[in-house]
């Protein structure tokens, strides 16, 4: 009884009621801020009226579906090359004295720098979206998986390989489980970074996409079709996250038994 006297009352409350208590508070600010600036943010009742709009006619499935497709194309597509490269590079001095240089260098040049020229390469079509996609996306993935692998605890090798473990089962046993949580941050952020370079592909051309009706919608002013594509576009965000934060729970649970 005395423990739960020294527990502070806002511990005491569920997640879900501060989960509704901070959309009330957003809803609060939302409407504030469209009242004094109400050319610029419009009402959730206008951004609500544009979604009942554009779902009923199927347009706003449309954008979304296309933008969801090169995503995951695009991210799909990077994390399952991350990871072999990301290992060789760990693995093998020669092949990391040749491509880190390389990962480096484009890693800090900004997507909207290189969209132009895959356009000129591939079009305007869904193939230059999600290369760009997969360029963001992979090169961050890469970096975070071989900080992970160059991270694994060197004594754990060593006790395998004193144990009589081949280089297969320190591969296997050792450094894949001990890189695991490495590897879902990777596919955290590579999917962050995706959604990221999709409005860098998506509104420099093409005829579908949230970036490319945003920026549609911008032109002619409708603010709120605008925030109805920045809120989707949040709420994917969002389902991705839960979905990473899931795998998190299922592949690494084993690390919270361990520390117990």
């Amino acid at each position: 009884m005395e423990h739960k006297k020294n527990v502070p009352i806002w511990a005491r409350i569920p997640n879900g009621v501060w989960v509704a208590i901070s959309l009330l508070c957003a809803v609060a600010l939302w409407l504030f801020v469209s009242a004094e600036l109400p050319a610029v943010f419009a009402p959730p009742t206008e951004v609500w009226a544009a979604f009942v709009e554009r779902a009923t006619s199927g347009t706003l499935w449309a954008h979304t579906w296309a933008s969801l497709s090169r995503v995951l194309a695009g991210f799909g597509l990077a994390f399952v090359t991350s990871i072999p490269v990301a290992f060789l590079m760990a693995w093998y001095d020669p092949f990391r004295h040749i491509i880190e240089p390389w990962i480096q260098f484009i890693r800090n040049i900004p997507p909207l720098a290189y969209v132009f020229l895959l356009i000129a390469w591939l079009g305007i079509g869904n193939e230059s979206k999600v290369a760009v996609i997969f360029i963001a996306s992979f090169l961050v993935q890469v970096v975070t998986i071989y900080q992970g692998i160059k991270g694994v605890d060197t004594t754990l090798i060593k006790a395998a390989r004193v144990l009589g473990a081949k280089q297969s089962d320190i591969f296997f046993k050792v450094t894949i489980p001990a890189t695991t949580p490495f590897i879902l941050v990777a596919a955290r952020l590579g999917l962050s970074t995706s959604l990221t370079t999709l409005m860098a592909s998506e509104i420099v051309g093409g005829d579908r996409g949230l970036g490319m009706m945003i920026q549609q919608a911008s032109g002619y002013y409708q603010m709120d079709v605008v925030l109805l594509g920045i809120i989707m576009l949040g709420i994917i965000g969002i389902l991705f996250e839960k979905i990473v934060r899931f795998l998190e729970r299922r592949f690494t649970g084993w690390q919270e038994t361990a520390q117990q």
